[in-house]
Formats: C-alpha cells, sequence, structure tokens
C-alpha cells in the first residue's frame, strides 16, 4: 500500500517576508495578547442548561464525544452549549483539560469560555460558549459552491490571519506553551463578520517552558489526538510540540486556497485504486506552483482574488508542511503583527 507523500518545500531560499507575506520587520518584542488569569467562568446548574437550551431541543453539531446545542442565557445572548459524554476517565480528563485551558487564555481569535456544568451521574458535562453564528469555517468549505462563492479571498486570507495571531499567542504568550493539536477547519469558528475564533481543546496540552523549546518535541501517546489529514508525520510515533500545530494550520491553508480537501477520504466501494500522487493536494499544488500554474488549483468558486496574495499564502503552507519540523517556521514568525 502507498503511503501519503509528504510535500518537501524548497523554500528555504525565501526571506521571512516572503515565508510571511503579512509580516513587517520586527519592530521590538511582539505585539500579541499578553497572558493574563481572570476569575473562573460561571458555573451553571443542570437545571439552568436545561431552561437555556430548551431542554436540548436544537442540536446544532456533532464529533467523537461531544454534541453542541444552541441556546439562550436569560439575558437573551445566543450561546453554544457543548455536551461531553462522560463515559471513561478519558471523557473526564477532556472536560477538565478544556476548562482549565480556555479559561486562562484570553485573545479575540480564541472562542471564549462563558461557563460550565459539571453533571458526574450520567447525564454528561456541559461548556457554555458564546454562539457564532456563521458556524465552522468547514461548513464554508466543503458543503458546495454556492457557500464557497459567499467566502472571498480576503475573508479567507483574514482567516488565517486570525488563526496564525491565535496560534503564537498560545505557543509563545501564555505563561505554559499550549499546543492545540487538532488544528483543522471543523475547528475554526466563524463569527457574523467571517472572523475565525479557534475552538475546541479538549485534546490539547501544556507545556513548562523549561522543559520544552518550540521546535524540539515531548513525546506522550497520540492516540485520540488530532485529524487523519492534518496530523503532522511525528504525532504518528507519539512525538509533538508546537511544530505539529504549524504543520496543521499549513494544511488548513491549503484547504481555504483550494476550497477543498486536501484528500477525499477513498471509498471501500469503489473498484479504483486512489492515487495519492495525483489525488493529494498538496502535492498538486507544489508542482502547479515549479510549472508557474498555479491558478488553476485555487478555488475557481472564490470571488476577489489576489494572485500574488495567493501565491505567498501558499508558499506559507508549503513551509509549514515539510515533513522534518525543524524546517517548519514557528508560527510567531508567520503570524502578522
Amino acid at each position: 500500500m502507498k503511503s501519503f507523500p509528504v510535500v518537501e518545500a524548497r523554500l528555504k531560499w525565501l526571506p521571512v517576508s516572503a515565508i510571511a507575506p503579512w509580516r513587517q520587520e520586527e519592530k521590538g518584542p511582539s505585539k500579541l495578547t499578553p497572558f493574563r488569569i481572570q476569575e473562573l467562568p460561571r458555573e451553571f446548574s443542570f437545571g439552568e442548561i436545561r431552561v437555556m437550551t430548551q431542554d436540548f431541543g436544537n442540536m446544532v453539531g456533532q464529533g467523537g464525544s461531544a454534541q453542541v446545542f444552541r441556546g439562550h442565557l436569560d439575558d437573551g445572548t445566543a450561546v453554544a452549549v457543548k455536551q461531553i459524554t462522560i463515559t471513561s476517565d478519558v471523557g473526564e480528563a477532556e472536560f477538565l483539560k478544556e476548562i482549565s485551558i480556555i479559561a486562562n487564555v484570553h485573545h479575540r481569535s480564541l472562542v471564549r469560555l462563558l461557563g460550565y456544568c459539571r453533571v458526574p451521574e450520567g447525564a454528561g458535562w456541559y461548556l457554555v460558549y458564546p454562539f457564532l453564528e456563521n458556524g465552522s469555517l468547514d461548513r464554508w468549505l466543503f458543503h458546495g459552491e454556492e457557500r464557497r462563492r459567499l467566502l472571498p479571498w480576503p475573508a479567507r486570507r483574514r482567516i488565517a490571519v486570525d488563526v496564525a495571531r491565535a496560534l503564537a499567542y498560545l505557543h509563545h504568550e501564555c505563561r505554559l506553551q499550549i499546543l492545540h493539536l487538532d488544528i483543522k477547519p471543523g475547528n475554526v469558528l466563524l463569527d457574523g463578520d467571517l472572523r475565525a475564533h479557534v475552538s475546541d481543546f479538549g485534546i490539547s496540552m501544556t507545556v513548562a517552558r523549561g522543559n520544552l523549546t518550540t521546535s524540539s518535541a515531548s513525546v506522550v501517546d497520540t492516540r485520540g489526538r488530532g485529524t487523519f489529514g492534518y496530523m503532522a508525520p511525528e504525532m504518528l510515533v507519539n512525538a509533538v510540540s508546537a511544530k505539529s500545530d504549524v504543520f496543521s494550520y499549513g494544511m488548513m491553508l491549503l484547504e481555504l486556497v483550494g476550497g477543498r480537501r486536501n484528500f477525499e477520504p477513498w471509498s471501500s466501494t469503489s473498484s479504483e485504486t486512489p492515487d495519492f500522487t495525483r489525488d493529494y493536494y498538496p502535492c498538486i499544488v507544489r508542482e502547479k506552483m515549479v510549472r508557474g500554474e498555479l491558478m488553476e488549483v485555487v478555488d475557481a468558486a472564490m470571488p476577489l482574488v489576489d494572485e500574488a496574495e495567493v501565491e505567498a499564502v501558499v508558499k506559507v503552507a508549503l513551509c509549514c508542511i515539510q515533513r522534518h519540523r525543524d524546517m517548519r517556521p514557528t508560527m510567531l514568525t508567520a503570524a502578522p503583527e
């Protein structure tokens, strides 16, 4: 069986300004939002959760061990209530981890935790977030050409910038380095202005800065972490670092540009053997870049395309998804000021 090819982008000669087209010359220390600790979010009762969701009558999302319901607070604020099914110690750990991480990070491109509810006797545990009316980026990219037409290049570029800034904050500005470990369009939520907010910290991990640099790896059990198609190669051998998020970010960038998944899941009912080289979008993009034909594989439904900006963002993506993590940029390098 063929293995997935890994793009080895030959872009080491590029200056930083080419790798990160939105980044200007360094002028003093980072201006990203500083880390700060605020009070814990509100603890709701299970009765309050039932009232705000109208007895769980409007499910808007589902995946893994969680379901998401739309609801409203007493003041009319729309919220998304995430129910985490506690089936084992792993489920409980996921719930506690998400609370501990998201309650202590504060950045405009991270989803804000409004409150939580602990119901340990089988009813599930709950996290309450603001409801972001435009849903996940996944819904805009992979659910029909008409939706992609409503997501022009300036909006996609801004989404890329928002996610880069959020990851740079998590990796470089928090007291403990935070690794998200599941960056993908499904975990990027869009508000009414199509601004991006990174969500879902259930499989994230924190690392003391004295124990891990942004390029070195921590050996952990990666089972259950990450999503196939976005996971960095080193995660297959239980090694993770901030560069694992960089890889996932690069894969997401390519999907923003292409308006398609990097590799469509192969159907077991198909009589045709999948050709990973032919169908794997990162390889297609690399070859088209070499030939000067990149625009042939850019999302044809995307309005307001700026060819120079698209090419620059693709260069960022190819740098981010290199096989060897030490060759990938940091998110602080890739993020705008």
